[in-house]
């Protein structure tokens, strides 16, 4: 790693990874829920975060053991979101196309962690 670079910034996962948590917390800011709960909408921000994070922080582990165990938390982070998002829609707090957004480029997600988890 250089000293000005971060390497993780060049994957591609992690920046579609990035704009889909950008995108959650956009959707975070505009809800408007009956009951205001915080938990589920908290814990909904900590997740779709928490996908980058991972991929950034298992690269910037020692071994590629490693970093596989990341990209897996980090799938998990994913899959946690992605039914958050579900739950949501059934509580008709986001619309129809904001979860097939959602679920859409997760899908992209995923299939990118399996492929650096199976190149790995």
């Amino acid at each position: 790693m250089s000293e000005r670079h971060f390497n993780f910034k060049e994957l591609r996962v992690w920046q579609k990874s990035m704009d889909l948590a950008e995108y959650c917390i956009e959707l975070v800011e505009e809800l408007n829920t009956p009951g205001k709960h915080f938990r589920l909408i908290e814990q909904f921000e900590s997740c779709s975060a928490s996908v980058p994070q991972n991929i950034a922080e298992g690269k910037g582990r020692n071994t590629d053991k490693e970093f596989k165990q990341f990209l897996y938390y980090s799938r998990g982070s994913l899959y946690e979101m992605v039914t958050l998002a579900n739950l949501f829609h059934r509580r008709n707090w986001i619309t129809t196309a904001q979860l097939n957004r959602i679920e859409s480029e997760g899908l992209e997600i995923a299939s990118m962690l399996k492929a650096l988890i199976n190149a790995i």
